[in-house]
């Protein structure tokens, strides 16, 4: 990837962050940080890696993207704005009465490929999709995004099982690692290192990278692809990540800024984006 290209994706990144507050504070309602935490992923999976077209959202061709931690849903509906699959305003509904953008993924929203919001089905559902893939033959892609509190999920390690034992390569699933549930640090809650070694004893091909290094993140995505195994990227990330008095700060995993808050953020992530504009 160019210099250029990790720029994009650097700019692009952040102005979803400032689109996602924007969301949160109208709405006075959402789940801040793990939204903040999971959109460089995103960023890199929809911009960079997945098979999709926003005018054709339902072509049978598509990659498929699952986000089982539904909660942060905030920001895949920006960044499927972004992409075309429905109008920018329409974010301005978000949680609002009759909206289609509620507070967890719905299909009745173009881009969505499945209602999420419970933890532990998406990987399952994930699994489905890469089976039928590759039983048709398709060169369909399947990626999940988890977060690591939803490790404690005993379907995640039966749908793990299944996938290995399936040979699904066509599969790819993603952990926002950073380490903060809404009852505190999921190594106090529910213990989860080493989520490496348990995977790889799953039978995945493991890759453990900073979750906000795009040049990490396109690697891990576009590395070699082993046969017969499901793919897992370990994300590490930081919770509010952007916004320095949300960061590591289990306080945010759901939180409205006041407007005072609101501004500070977006005067930090303007100022970021100008530190980024500065080094094109």
């Amino acid at each position: 990837m160019t210099h250029a290209e990790l720029q994009a994706l650097r700019l692009k990144s952040t102005s979803l962050r400032k689109a996602l507050l924007g969301m949160i504070y109208r709405a006075k309602t959402g789940h801040t940080g793990g939204s903040l935490s999971s959109v460089d992923i995103l960023t890199v999976l929809y911009y960079h890696v997945l098979r999709i077209d926003p005018k054709h959202p339902k072509d049978p061709n598509r990659d498929r993207f699952i986000m089982s931690k539904g909660h942060s849903v905030e920001a895949l509906y920006v960044i499927l704005a972004d992409k075309g699959f429905f109008p920018l305003e329409e974010l301005k509904t978000f949680s609002k009465f009759d909206s289609r953008l509620i507070g967890h993924p719905s299909v009745k929203v173009p881009g969505v490929e499945l209602n999420t919001g419970a933890l532990g089905h998406g990987l399952s559902c994930s699994v489905g999709m890469a089976l039928a893939a590759q039983r048709d033959r398709s060169a369909v892609r399947v990626f999940c995004l988890m977060g690591d509190g939803e490790q404690a999920e005993g379907s995640v390690w039966e749908a793990a099982m299944a996938a290995s034992n399936f040979k699904l390569d066509n599969l790819t699933a993603i952990i926002d690692r950073n380490r903060l549930q809404i009852s505190g640090n999921t190594e106090t809650v529910m213990k989860l290192d080493s989520l490496q070694e348990k995977w790889e004893a799953f039978g995945w091909d493991v890759h453990t990278v900073d979750g906000h290094d795009f040049s990490a993140l396109t690697e891990a995505f576009g590395a070699p692809q082993v046969l017969g195994k499901p793919r897992m990227i370990i994300a590490e990330t930081l919770k509010g990540k952007g916004v320095s008095y949300m960061q590591d700060n289990a306080k945010w995993h759901h939180g409205v800024p006041d407007d005072q808050q609101y501004h500070l953020a977006l005067e930090e992530l303007e100022s970021y984006m100008q530190e980024v504009r500065g080094h094109e």
